[in-house]
């Protein structure tokens, strides 16, 4: 048997919609012929991520599935105590989303005018709970087969701050995935962090300075494009944040495109710059869902983002399984233009 190919995974924040790269990372661990370098990720793509080192640390491939079912599974069951849940007119549609929800639209409505520092002023996160549950830290730190890195945005200096395997607490998770508008800033070494995905949704360059493989997969689940105008205002809100969230992973593939092209064309050296393959896992299906959705965590929904992750990675290693090492699947250029 040949030996597995290495791959390097960038994992997106999304709340909810992070079940479906729960599926497409259960794909690849049940897949022989692939071994992962390295993941990084943001917001609930970092979650993914130390839930998956973890796993893998305790009880390898196997293991990283058990811990991230385990996972999923206790983010569904707190959530059954959440007062924000989908109301009967939305059952009756059959949408996933929350927005006939009386107790979803107060929340989002407060959001708007008080600060979580008001609303919230215990600071309550019950995700915090279940990752602590979760994931063994010292496990993550010693993960010797996978190097691992997450995001967050220093709201100080603006800037992007990556904690590697070695460096990640349960601070740094939570920091990663701290939205301003729900959450009050995690504080670490004295310094305060929100979400990762201001600055990096999720960053690429940690895996160009700290590996050798050149094929990175994208797990998408923000659509960089829509074909629609937003027009209410829960629609626009939701179109900026998708703006804003894909706006550094759009100038990273830009770069990525543009020393492609030096290499390419022979004015920078193939022996000191790597080309990098880029590649990525989206499903189509991801993009009628509300952005409400991201804060359902109702099992049967988690299950069904699954197994389109499952789904999609799979007949995407089957397309594309030749590619890797050898070209990029995405076409970057088409991207900008």
């Amino acid at each position: 048997m040949a030996s597995p190919k290495k791959i390097n995974l960038a994992l997106q924040g999304g709340g909810a919609h992070g079940a479906f790269t729960w599926g497409v990372l259960d794909w690849f661990l049940e897949d022989s012929r692939f071994a992962v370098d390295a993941i990084t990720g943001t917001s609930a793509g970092a979650m993914n991520a130390v839930v998956m080192a973890s796993g893998m640390e305790a009880g390898g491939e196997e293991g990283a599935r058990v811990s991230l079912e385990a996972f999923w599974r206790e983010v569904s069951a707190r959530a059954q105590f959440s007062p924000i849940q989908r109301s009967p007119l939305d059952i009756l549609l059959g949408e996933w989303s929350l927005d006939h929800s009386p107790s979803y639209l107060y929340f989002d409505v407060m959001s708007r005018f008080a600060s979580p520092y008001e609303f919230n002023p215990l600071n309550m996160n019950p995700l915090r709970d279940v990752v602590d549950d979760i994931v063994d830290f010292e496990k993550v730190h010693c993960c010797s087969g996978l190097k691992l890195f997450i995001a967050a945005t220093n709201v100080f200096t603006g800037k992007i701050r990556i904690f590697s395997e070695k460096e990640v607490t349960i601070d740094a998770v939570m920091a990663s995935a701290c939205l301003p508008q729900l959450f009050q800033a995690v504080e670490i070494e004295g310094e305060p962090y929100w979400d990762g995905g201001f600055m990096g949704n999720p960053p690429l360059y940690p895996l160009f300075y700290n590996t050798d493989t050149p094929d990175v997969v994208l797990i998408q689940i923000n659509p960089l494009e829509r074909k629609q105008v937003p027009k209410t205002a829960r629609e626009i809100v939701n179109r900026l944040n998708e703006i804003t969230f894909n706006s550094t992973l759009l100038r990273e593939l830009r770069a990525i495109d543009f020393v492609t092209r030096l290499i390419e064309d022979g004015k920078l050296s193939d022996e000191e710059y790597t080309k990098v393959h880029m590649h990525r896992i989206f499903a189509s299906e991801l993009k009628p869902l509300q952005a409400s959705s991201k804060l359902n965590a109702e099992w049967s929904f988690l299950t069904e983002l699954r197994d389109l992750g499952r789904e999609t990675a799979k007949q995407w290693l089957d397309t594309h399984y030749d590619d890797i090492g050898t070209r990029s699947t995405i076409d970057l250029r088409s991207e900008f233009s």
